[in-house]
């Protein structure tokens, strides 16, 4: 196994659970794959394996959704009361909150982002969803309707509507953070009252793994949430196609999304996709331009860069310019990387050896068209997927690295001279997934906001997630929204009732 030697002392927990090779959850029991198979998880920091999983692939999506349709139809889940549910959704928290380091540990083995973060922010906050969500599952209420009909003159009608689950959802979720995104899909889903199968990246397994653990010990009954790890274009695609699931939820790239749309036409099943971005992050040359510099540092290096929300194409009021560029690139250079367990780490390493290529493919492509490195710009040698922080400049609108989504630590720094052409240029992308403005005047923010084709915008702040906040993209950065109240419509459907009296 390839864990890393580090500066601190590894929770016994976590060496115990990926020292055996891990099974899927099915039916409520823990089981090999149908096909015996199992692939290797590694350790970005140093390109070792640090786990064996179980390769779930087209049998075995089909047990597990044979399961979670059981569990809807004729199991005990669909007879709870939804005080009852909620109470479930909530001890959920409660084992997760309790076994947060156990968790964050695990999220920066198999990931490689700072431990600090997965500490301060990952873990948290999928504890925070559950527990936001287990409150909604006692207030999605339906109404009563006054009828008028002019053909039935003098006929009384009582007339209203029934909120209901819409039944076994397949959920896929992305590596960038595995255990949040875990959470955003399972909190409403399990909330609304579905059963859920949950295929959960192949480059990062273990956290959603390990949550389905806490599922058992939280009082689930069989079946209301399956867990099959495998890859994409085997497991995914199955779960995505399969007959019986009613609705497909997928957070990854705008091109899988698209065919997950397609797989999804065979039942018509219905989908809600938060996929790529190419946010735009814009100061003015009235802002503060320390909180700007530190807040454009953030929206692009947090996390590695990996976020799809990240802002990656940063556009600054030309007399600004300059000193915004020198400020972010400065912070660019002190950022120390290294192995997520080192607490001294600002940035890990990337996800995986092929992330690493496409990054660094991105890099060549850019300054092969022009684009100059402020700072940053290459792989960084030795063990792990590491690349350095990397601020772009001398940029032009048709390069692929200002239009297409890279997915790493790399920012396009680009000038603009008037709010005009900024909006234009701004939204000239495919993408339309969030948006950040920098600026003391508020009328000037709100009305660059409201012009912006986003579906989130941050006003002198970037990356602020609550669960109560609705997330989710215009264009083709995807269908519906995650968080907030918003999402609970993707898991449910109205049905109207109609009595003559």
């Amino acid at each position: 196994m390839g864990i890393a030697p580090s500066p601190i002392q590894i929770d016994s927990r976590v060496t115990d659970f990926i020292a055996k090779p891990r099974k899927m959850l099915i039916d409520g029991k823990w089981v090999n794959a149908v096909s015996g198979k199992t692939f290797p998880t590694y350790n970005p920091a140093t390109g070792e394996v640090l786990a064996q999983v179980a390769e779930g692939d087209r049998a075995d999506i089909d047990l597990a959704v044979k399961a979670a349709r059981k569990a809807f139809d004729s199991g005990p889940w669909s007879r709870m009361t939804a005080s009852e549910r909620g109470k479930l959704v909530w001890k959920l928290a409660d084992l997760l909150e309790e076994h947060m380091e156990e968790f964050a540990t695990l999220e920066t083995l198999d990931n490689g982002k700072p431990l600090t973060v997965a500490r301060a922010a990952d873990v948290p906050l999928a504890v925070d969803l559950f527990r936001y969500m287990a409150g909604w599952a006692t207030k999605l209420e339906g109404t009563t309707i006054p009828l008028s009909v002019p053909y039935t003159p003098g006929a009384i009608y009582h007339a209203y509507t029934l909120r209901e689950p819409v039944g076994v959802v397949g959920q896929i979720i992305p590596w960038n953070f595995p255990l949040l995104m875990a959470a955003w899909k399972l909190g409403p889903a399990l909330a609304s009252g579905c059963t859920v199968v949950l295929k959960p990246a192949e480059q990062t397994p273990l956290s959603a793994l390990r949550l389905g653990e806490l599922f058992a010990e939280a009082g689930f009954p069989d079946g209301v949430v399956n867990i099959v790890p495998g890859y994409g274009e085997t497991a995914g695609a199955a779960l995505a196609a399969h007959d019986l699931v009613d609705k497909i939820a997928f957070t990854g790239s705008t091109e899988v999304g698209k065919l997950i749309v397609h797989a999804a036409t065979g039942n018509l099943k219905k989908v809600s996709l938060e996929l790529g971005g190419k946010s735009p992050n814009v100061v003015f040359k009235d802002a503060d331009m320390d909180a700007a510099i530190a807040g454009a540092a953030s929206a692009i290096f947090f996390n590695h860069g990996q976020c799809c929300c990240a802002g990656s194409r940063l556009y600054v009021e030309r007399p600004a310019f300059d000193r915004v560029v020198e400020g972010v690139a400065s912070k660019a250079k002190k950022i120390k990387v290294g192995s997520g367990l080192d607490p001294a780490t600002h940035m890990g390493p990337l996800v995986s050896e092929e992330q690493l290529q496409r990054v660094c493919n991105y890099l060549e492509i850019g300054m092969a068209e022009g684009a100059k490195a402020a700072s940053g710009g290459r792989r960084i040698d030795g063990k792990g997927y590491f690349v350095e922080p990397t601020v772009l400049v001398e940029t032009k609108d048709y390069m692929k690295v200002v239009q297409e989504e890279i997915f790493g630590p790399v920012v396009a720094a680009i000038p603009f001279d008037n709010p005009e052409e900024l909006l234009t240029r701004a939204n000239d992308s495919v993408y339309g997934l969030a948006a950040g403005i920098w600026t003391h005047d508020v009328s000037k923010a709100h009305r660059t906001a409201a012009l912006l084709r986003a579906g989130t915008v941050w006003i002198n702040c970037y990356n602020i997630f609550d669960a109560a906040l609705p997330f989710g993209g215009y264009k083709q950065s995807g269908w519906g929204r995650e968080m907030g109240k918003d999402v609970l419509n993707l898991y449910t459907q109205t049905k109207a009732v109609c009595t003559r009296l």
